[in-house]
């Protein structure tokens, strides 16, 4: 059987998917280095040589760059459909936020770094649109799409599942800008 040509970019990249894969449907905890290398049909010694160990795979696996739109100076309508449509669109694109919520819930390094997201990313973008204490106001948008992104995609649950954009838009969207815009929100 002639053996398939070398090429590390094509290796690694297969890796990389594999271990994409398997954090996104398993979590960080039952995850192994073989059960990547069976998945991307390559040998262990290859995740080891690319990536170190599970955990280097892991940080790559879960790079997520939001890229939030810039809220500033608009309107509380136009924020919350800015914000639905890009976080609906990460939870149809983007395997990488289902792999961090999956092993956040079980991993504290998974869990850090979907911390580092929120605060690194989501914070400064989010407090842009804040009318005051834009570190309370960024961590209640956090954790409402967090935990709305949860039950969609790590619990299943069928009303959520179902909803179409519109449908978030219409139910969460009001929420979200409430908390960046609503002057009366807080003690």
């Amino acid at each position: 059987m002639p053996s398939r040509p070398r090429d590390a970019t094509a290796t690694r990249g297969a890796i990389l998917d594999a271990g994409r894969a398997q954090f996104a449907r398993d979590g960080f905890e039952r995850v192994t280095i073989r059960s990547v290398a069976a998945e991307a049909g390559v040998d262990p010694a290859m995740v080891m040589r690319y990536f170190t160990n599970k955990a280097g795979l892991f940080t790559e696996a879960a790079a997520l760059e939001l890229v939030l739109p810039d809220l500033r100076g608009l309107g509380p309508d136009a924020i919350a459909d800015a914000l639905v449509d890009r976080f609906f669109a990460l939870f149809e694109e983007s395997p990488t936020l289902l792999v961090l919520l999956r092993a956040a819930a079980t991993s504290p390094e998974a869990a850090e770094r979907l911390l580092g997201v929120l605060l690194e990313q989501a914070g400064p973008a989010l407090a842009t649109a804040a009318v005051d204490r834009p570190a309370e106001r960024a961590a209640l948008v956090g954790s409402q799409i967090l935990g709305f992104a949860f039950v969609r995609l790590v619990l299943g649950a069928p009303a959520l599942a179902a909803m179409s954009r519109e449908d978030v838009r219409a139910w969460v969207g009001p929420t979200l800008a409430r908390y960046l815009t609503d002057p009366d929100l807080g003690p």
